[in-house]
């Protein structure tokens, strides 16, 4: 910038110039001193390039040749990397396989368990399919359709499920009498068993209980899985005889089908729904159990199938109880059983309030005591069943008293009211053994003999004593008491005494046809069975261990009640009498104006003389021990005939009041003062 700003321009030129020149001469002078070693190179590389281009030659040809040796091993080089590249894809399509192929098997599973109706290890196999196998390969198409049929093959699942329980729910409904009557036969001989061994305790030892037995196929039912295949609800068993052993219960019934569909429930999150369903399902099986039929009264095996039905019910809910968590709980079971024992026993006291069978009544009585021995066996409480038959108690206590009414009634229609005649020994001792009689005299006295009492008699005792029999039947296996028993008994006994025989007798004592004669037998019977009471109470006694000394113990009013059919039959007797002294006043002919008296009293006064004279006969003259004599021809004439003459004194008395008779003559009086001194002098003599 200074050069060109100043005047030194020209002057720098030059300079530059100078400078030029100098470096000119320096490379000149180089290049001289190197000239010849350049024109060696030259020629050197003129050598070269010959020599160049031969190697360039020899080249060509040689990859000329190498191109031509070459193209075989390219194709074949070709054909390798295709083979590489085929088993490549083949390793890489045989993982795809690999994974894809299970996937396959488990789908095809899926379906043959679907089509052979195992469902649980069908929704197992689904479950393990979706969880493990489909998500390895689930960019495939074929894995995003069975993704989405999964959900449709579980509610397939729940449905065919579902249709199973159902089957199985009708199954049992229908089949319930069948279990309860297979669980009342296992009771009944558990029963058995166990009077056997408290009766025999030795053997008992070494052999296992009918229980024992029949828990331990419980626990085979119980360890059942729900993989099972089979789908029947309930098993076919051929009728066994009573020899055979019976089955359990639970034995009769596949309950996989509850189980199969409980777990499918609860794997798919629905185990609530299937709870609720079942519970609700069973709860209308209930009550059609409960229903009774209409004609259940008439038979004993009407109430043995509504027994079994509720049985049957309740042994399956028990065993679904203990063999299933939470499928049904106590506190579920506990209402049913409750809505059960309500409906049952008012069924029962509707029912058995028609029968008027004895037997029935004690076959039903029977029954109820082993369809609550069963049920008590399943731990169900059964205590208001026992307090229903001491209902029916009362019950069986009045149709026995209305069948004994009419034995009575045979036994005192047909009796002839005459002494028994006993012929030989034997016929002797057959009644003594009836009827508790003991007479000394009358042993002595030769055959043939009479006892004092008619037939009805010893009949009337025993028939008193096979009441007491049926009575004592009733109170079998009713866990009651020996105080209990005893006074059951007795009080049933003092009410067929006092109400059913008492009324028969009095019957027959107020009949139109009875005669003093047979008035007079009845007043002997009476006597002798108001004797035998105490040996009733004996007999009671022998038979419940329980002593009449002992407190509350019930005394028998029989005493009381052969005493009052005495004292109405004498009061019939004093009746009769005094009806028949009317009868021949009736015939009393008096001339109230006869002015002479007649040389004889009345003949209507004669012939009633003659009547009582032969009736009073008939009191003295009456077979039998000296204490009857005693006090039956004794007291009864003695009374009979104070009361024949008063009424007879009274009513000719009255025969003088008669408002008819207006007057009366000296000779009618006569006639009148001779037929009373003539009654005088014959009731004295």
């Amino acid at each position: 910038r200074s050069v060109y700003d100043g005047e030194e321009h020209s002057r720098f030129m030059e300079k530059l110039e100078a400078r030029i020149r100098n470096h000119d001469r320096e490379i000149e002078k180089m290049c001289n001193f190197h000239y010849q070693g350049f024109v060696d190179s030259i020629t050197e590389l003129l050598k070269v390039r010959g020599e160049a281009q031969k190697l360039k030659n020899q080249v060509t040809d040689t990859n000329r040749k190498l191109q031509n040796e070459g193209k075989e091993l390219i194709i074949a080089m070709e054909e390798l990397k295709q083979c590489r590249l085929q088993q490549r894809n083949i390793s890489a399509t045989v993982d795809k396989l690999t994974l894809c192929l299970p996937v396959l098997e488990m789908y095809s599973k899926l379906r043959e368990q679907m089509k052979s109706k195992r469902h649980y290890p069908a929704l197992k196999t689904l479950e393990h399919l979706e969880h493990t196998y489909l998500p390895q390969v689930s960019h495939y198409r074929f894995c995003k359709i069975m993704v989405d049929n999964i959900p449709k093959l579980r509610e397939e699942i729940k449905e065919v499920s579902m249709s199973d329980l159902k089957d199985f729910l009708e199954s049992i409904r229908k089949h319930s009498d069948k279990i309860g009557e297979t669980a009342m036969k296992q009771a009944q001989q558990q029963r058995n068993l166990d009077n056997i061994v408290s009766q025999h305790p030795r053997i008992s030892g070494g052999k296992k209980s009918k229980k024992e037995v029949c828990a331990s196929s419980d626990l085979e039912v119980k360890n059942t899985s729900p993989m099972s295949e089979q789908d029947s609800g309930i098993l076919d068993v051929e009728d066994e005889d009573e020899d055979e052993e019976v089955p359990g219960a639970q034995d009769l019934v596949d309950f996989s089908p509850v189980y199969r569909c409980l777990h499918i429930y609860s794997v798919l999150g629905a185990r609530e729904t299937f709870e609720n369903y079942y519970r609700k399902q069973r709860r209308k099986q209930a009550r059609l159990v409960l229903q009774p039929p209409s004609n259940m009264h008439e038979t004993l095996d009407g109430y043995r199938k509504y027994f079994n039905q509720i049985v049957g019910f309740f042994v399956v809910e028990d065993h679904i109880l203990h063999t299933t968590q939470g499928l049904v709980n106590r506190a579920y079971i506990d209402e049913l059983w409750e809505m059960a024992l309500s409906k049952t026993i008012a069924a029962l006291r509707t029912h058995s309030s028609y029968c008027s069978d004895p037997s029935l009544v004690l076959d039903l009585k029977n029954l109820i005591v082993l369809f609550a021995d069963t049920l008590q066996g399943y731990g169900f409480p059964v205590n208001q069943l026992f307090d229903m038959l001491l209902e029916i108690q009362d019950q069986y206590s009045e149709t026995l008293l209305k069948k004994w009414s009419g034995v009575f009634r045979n036994i005192l229609d047909s009796d002839n009211y005459s002494p028994i005649p006993v012929t030989n020994e034997e016929v002797y001792k057959k009644i003594v053994g009836q009827f508790p009689f003991q007479d000394a005299e009358l042993e002595k006295q030769p055959f043939p003999k009479k006892f004092p009492f008619s037939e009805f008699v010893p009949k009337v005792y025993s028939q008193i004593k096979e009441f007491i029999y049926a009575c004592l039947k009733f109170s079998e296996d009713l866990h009651l008491s020996s105080t209990e028993v005893d006074d059951m008994i007795r009080k049933s006994t003092n009410l067929l005494l006092t109400r059913t025989l008492s009324n028969c007798l009095q019957n027959v004592i107020k009949r139109k046809n009875v005669g003093l004669t047979e008035l007079v037998q009845i007043i002997i019977n009476t006597t002798h069975l108001e004797k035998s009471c105490k040996f009733l109470e004996e007999f009671i006694t022998n038979i419940t261990n329980v002593l009449p000394e002992t407190v509350h113990t019930t005394k028998l009013y029989g005493t009381t009640t052969f005493k009052d059919a005495r004292h109405a039959a004498e009061e019939e007797i004093y009746t009769n009498l005094n009806q028949k002294i009317d009868q021949f006043l009736q015939l009393a002919d008096y001339d109230w104006m006869a002015m002479e008296p007649g040389s004889k009293a009345s003949d209507y006064l004669v012939d009633l003389i003659g009547f009582l004279r032969s009736t009073f006969a008939v009191f003295t003259h009456l077979p039998g021990d000296v204490d009857v004599h005693s006090t039956m021809s004794g007291k009864v004439a003695q009374t009979a005939c104070m009361s024949a003459c008063k009424h007879l004194s009274t009513s000719l008395m009255q025969l003088l009041l008669e408002a008819e008779v207006r007057q009366l003559t000296l000779g009618a009086l006569q006639q009148f003062n001779l037929d009373v001194e003539e009654c005088e002098r014959k009731m004295q003599s």
